[in-house]
């Protein structure tokens, strides 16, 4: 690959003066995954009708979108017991810009490689956190006049439904077209304030998500397989493979005759099984499926449109290897579908109760990217798989035409995968999933095979 020039880095402050103070954050967004998250744009080169400046277009823009989403330009800082706030300071967040001698049709299929790593702002966690921009855009120009965007969102501060609002209103705003939707800031909603006493009885719901993923039979901990070396793939399932897989689960006695299986639920027990044969797992090994479920509409009453912030939790699905190897699809979808339907309104505020009780929150906190052995590991014996089915990731235009592709950035850990709307088909799906490079052949074999 050719190597990337960086240009110029700029500090973006909101355009006007914003509300500047402390600002608490909800339990939610505290816990799991706390780093930034990538997520990748590659545009054509613009069209003749397009009279503007590129850099300045997409500079004057996000300065703009950052009055209406000013918690972005703040800077997060940890308080005692594990917990952090934001301080609302419009420091601002970074823009760079970079150019490359290579071409887009350097990339192939555009899986994640290595070589993307220099198409997106880095974030250098060794820094004081109060120092780490939460937001950080990256555009790369190449030598054939294409584009790429990249932006690295802190987790800290919102989910991926609430990046894509403000990434979608910086293309608006670019567009000059007006703002679509009011960010809801106030997080008081998911915050009960306080630290409640301790719990009377026991809450009603086990929240699996916070005990300790299983480890493999005959290990105390998961530092050897932290250590192995993963690859990133993104496999296509079509239409009709997608269909065959439903109507496969659907036929199981474990189906709801009335409603059947979501398509999450049925490539996400298909996705679970392959992994438990390619990692050749022994019948009686425990393995554990992080969910990751949007909770906007489950709330009562249900959270305003617009909420900004954290309002995802991963829930938990578990089960043995060879209990999901030996049963038919169905049953692993129906351990799915079961994890999901128990979120609830009084599942959720458990949820936040139990973690105001909590003496320290690092445990819960995914720090992966900071090399650090602790906090939920979803690789082997486990796997975490996140949906992007529903969420609003193309058509990004800020004036000079929609993206071609999107996609994720680099995710390098055993287990980490993403399912996601194919961008040119309709009806097909891409799984991006890393596994350990021992068993990525085997489970590609029986991702295919098994259909």
């Amino acid at each position: 690959m050719a190597p990337i020039i960086f240009r110029k880095s700029y500090t973006i402050v909101p355009a006007e003066p914003t509300w500047t103070g402390r600002f608490p954050l909800a339990e939610w967004d505290q816990v799991g995954t706390i780093t930034h998250i990538p997520t990748l744009y590659f545009y054509n080169k613009p069209s003749e009708s397009f009279q503007g400046n590129v850099v300045e277009t997409l500079k004057e823009s996000l300065s703009r979108v950052l009055v209406h989403f000013y918690p972005m330009a703040g800077r997060l800082r940890w308080l005692p017991r594990g917990r952090f706030e934001l301080n609302c300071n419009a420091e601002g967040v970074e823009f760079i810009e970079a150019e490359s001698e290579g071409k887009l049709s350097d990339f192939k299929d555009f899986s994640p490689t290595p070589e993307f790593e220099n198409l997106m702002p880095q974030v250098n966690y060794k820094n004081p956190i109060e120092t780490i921009p939460l937001f950080l855009a990256q555009l790369t120009k190449f030598k054939c006049g294409g584009l790429s965007l990249s932006v690295n969102v802190s987790h800290a501060i919102v989910d991926g439904q609430s990046a894509l609002h403000l990434i979608s209103e910086w293309g608006r705003l670019a567009r000059g077209e007006p703002l679509e939707t009011v960010p809801f800031l106030d997080r008081k909603i998911l915050w009960a304030g306080e630290p409640l006493p301790p719990f009377a009885s026991p809450p009603k719901f086990d929240h699996k998500e916070f005990d300790q993923p299983p480890f493999l039979i005959g290990e105390t901990d998961n530092v050897e397989e932290r250590k192995k070396k993963t690859i990133v793939v993104m496999l296509k399932l079509s239409k009709s493979q997608l269909e065959k897989l439903r109507s496969k689960a659907n036929a199981s006695k474990y189906a709801d005759p009335a409603k059947g299986f979501t398509r999450y639920e049925t490539v996400t027990g298909h996705v679970w099984r392959c992994a438990c044969k390619a990692r050749g797992h022994s019948p009686e090994q425990p393995t554990a499926l992080g969910i990751c479920i949007d909770t906007r509409s489950r709330m009562q009453p249900p959270l305003p449109r617009g909420y900004f912030g954290n309002a995802t939790l991963d829930v938990v699905a578990a089960s043995t290897s060879g209990e999901l190897i030996s049963n038919e699809l169905g049953f692993a979808a129906s351990l799915i579908s079961k994890a999901i339907k128990n979120v609830t309104n009084e599942y959720v505020m458990i949820g936040i109760e139990y973690l105001k009780n909590q003496e320290d929150l690092k445990k819960f906190q995914d720090l992966h990217a900071l090399g650090s052995t602790e906090g939920p590991f979803y690789g082997n014996p486990n796997l975490g798989l996140v949906s992007w089915l529903t969420l609003p990731m193309y058509g990004l235009d800020f004036g000079w035409g929609k993206e071609f592709y999107t996609g994720p950035g680099t995710h390098d850990f055993d287990g980490d995968s993403l399912i996601l709307p194919d961008q040119n088909e309709d009806g097909s799906v891409i799984l991006a999933t890393c596994l350990q490079l021992a068993h990525m052949e085997a489970f590609k074999k029986h991702f295919y095979d098994d259909i």
